[in-house]
């Protein structure tokens, strides 16, 4: 990856890292698919009359939303709304970069070697080790529900990765159409009109800065930069920058909400990310390499 794009990686996970912080603040006063479906409608409009659609198949763009919006943000919201902390969801969520890789060597035939396979086991271990510690003090629910997010972005990751979009914008803003109309069914059956009424009466100025922190931040700068990054590296070159985010959600979680782990979730989530780092980092001495004639930082200059 060239300079440029590894300084934007970081900037993703940082924002990324924050996040949880900012959901969790919007969840206190809003039931989670109601407040998930407020945040993909402004994604999606008015920027759906301003960008092209992307130039792939209609199912690609609606495999991303259901995968990495609705899934991945439905349960996520809906496991933190549970009881999932904020810091904790931030480090069981990056159980989507085992997945990734995994799901990448099975269905887009990217080899995997055999340290990945290592630190996926490892990773594995470390996600039992935060479980056994969760579920001494809380039901495993909201820490299953928070693994099935994972899953679900791992899943949108490689349906990403193999279109190959080239404007991450386009992707996000158009996938994002997918989201607000099931997320308003889900919220009807399961919180039913009258919360919903009630639930809107309560937006005040938590639920509209927690919107445009999801909205702007995460949604439209964190997954327009990601996609694009993925459409232009193999999986296993982006994913270790996400590696930072559960060292920044678990802080901005802690400065924000005084969450702190329990020790053996602290052992579990130090043996996670080490087989993260072991799955996704190279630890050999790279050869030097010309860079090429026309750098990738100029492709995802024109999104």
């Amino acid at each position: 990856m060239t300079r440029r794009d590894s300084l934007l990686a970081i900037l993703v996970a940082v924002i990324w890292g924050c996040n949880f912080v900012a959901i969790r603040i919007g969840l206190d006063d809003v039931p989670p698919f109601l407040f998930l479906a407020l945040r993909f409608f402004f994604v999606a409009f008015p920027l759906v009359f301003l960008v092209a659609r992307p130039k792939v198949s209609p199912w690609i763009v609606v495999g991303v939303g259901f995968f990495m919006s609705f899934g991945q943000f439905g349960l996520l919201y809906l496991a933190m709304a549970i009881g999932m902390p904020a810091g904790l969801a931030a480090l069981v969520l990056q159980a989507q970069v085992i997945f990734t890789i995994l799901i990448a060597w099975a269905v887009l035939r990217e080899r995997a070697s055999g340290q990945q396979l290592i630190g996926a086991a490892i990773g594995t271990a470390g996600l039992v080790i935060v479980g056994w510690g969760f579920g001494v003090n809380a039901p495993l629910v909201p820490l299953l529900v928070t693994i099935a997010a994972a899953l679900s972005w791992a899943i949108g990751n490689v349906i990403a990765r193999a279109a190959r979009v080239q404007s991450g914008l386009s992707l996000v803003v158009w996938s994002a159409l997918v989201v607000p109309v099931p997320c308003l069914a889900v919220s009807l059956v399961v919180d039913g009109p009258t919360e919903i009424a009630e639930a809107v009466g309560r937006f005040g100025p938590g639920v509209w800065l927690s919107t445009a922190y999801t909205v702007v931040l995460s949604s439209l700068v964190g997954y327009t930069i990601f996609n694009s990054l993925v459409a232009k590296y193999p999986a296993a070159k982006v994913v270790p920058y996400i590696l930072l985010v559960p060292p920044v959600g678990l802080a901005s979680a802690w400065l924000a909400f005084g969450e702190l782990p329990t020790a053996i979730e602290a052992i579990g989530a130090v043996v996670m990310m080490v087989g993260v780092a072991v799955a996704t980092v190279s630890f050999r001495r790279p050869t030097r390499q010309r860079e090429p004639s026309t750098p990738a930082a100029e492709t995802f200059g024109s999104n």
